[in-house]
């Protein structure tokens, strides 16, 4: 067997997260990435086929850099090219999702553990007119502006290695490990097609269940001076959700990128960041 690799980009609005959800005989399933992806795929190789992901988004979170894995015979490999699968997946999917790229892995290749790093990012618009071009992919405020450098003295507190449990989903840290170590976490002024945004971007090895959202969230609310960037460090040390800020909505996330060791991505001649 062969593995292949998929770069994904996804609309998230359409979607009920990117995981394939299992449903009663009685009811539909609902639109998922994953469900959309393995369709097509089980259409072009006429076999239920099995993806891995490299980190689940939530109903409604985009992607620019998802990863997904798969196995194919050495057979179904000749009959159709990496280009052509690339071709056929975003014939056979719909318009919301995009099959950027596709490359033949090294053996045994898993787009979830080989992954060295995720990152998400974040946009924020403030003031009273609305994005245009932006609109569906971030929260917009409607706010005077936010204070970028104590959102980002307050983010210096988020980067290493700590439990997160304060910025995760209450149930879905029950009885689970919830360390986590960040290698970069920023807040820096954008412009995107004329409009003046913030973006945040955050880096880790692996995250929690709505850990990105929550971490926008509880930085906003330093940025708008409901709190002190030093807060930030107080909702660490409390392990308690309920310490931290508002989760913030999900079009505003964009799970952007994952680094791989000898993994790199082109669209047509040109490598992809």
């Amino acid at each position: 067997m062969k593995t292949l690799a998929v770069l994904l980009q996804y609309h998230g609005a359409p979607f009920h997260g990117f995981a394939r959800q299992v449903r009663d005989d009685r009811e539909p399933e609902l639109p998922t990435v994953q469900g959309e992806v393995e369709a097509a795929l089980e259409t072009l190789f006429r076999r239920p086929v099995e993806t891995t992901c490299a980190g689940r988004t939530d109903a409604g979170v985009h992607a620019r850099g998802q990863v997904v894995s798969f196995d194919v015979s050495e057979e179904e490999l000749k009959q159709r090219t990496p280009r052509c699968l690339l071709r056929s997946l975003n014939a056979l999917t719909p318009c919301a999702i995009g099959a950027r790229d596709v490359q033949v892995a090294s053996d045994g290749f898993s787009a979830r553990f080989d992954a060295r790093s995720r990152e998400y990012r974040y946009f924020l618009s403030t003031g009273a007119t609305p994005p245009l071009v932006m609109h569906d992919f971030c929260w917009h405020l409607r706010c005077p502006g936010l204070d970028v450098d104590a959102m980002n003295a307050g983010a210096e507190h988020l980067i290493g290695e700590h439990d997160f449990k304060s910025f995760c989903l209450s149930a879905s840290a029950v009885g689970k490990p919830t360390r986590r170590n960040l290698m970069r976490c920023d807040v820096a002024p954008v412009e995107i097609a004329g409009d003046g945004m913030l973006c945040l971007t955050v880096e880790g090895s692996s995250f929690l269940h709505s850990m990105v959202r929550t971490i926008a969230g509880t930085l906003v609310a330093v940025g708008r001076g409901l709190r002190e960037p030093d807060w930030v460090a107080d909702v660490l040390t409390a392990r308690n959700r309920g310490a931290a800020g508002e989760k913030a909505p999900a079009e505003g996330l964009v799970f952007w990128n994952v680094r791989y060791d000898g993994l790199q991505w082109q669209a047509g001649n040109r490598p992809i960041q």
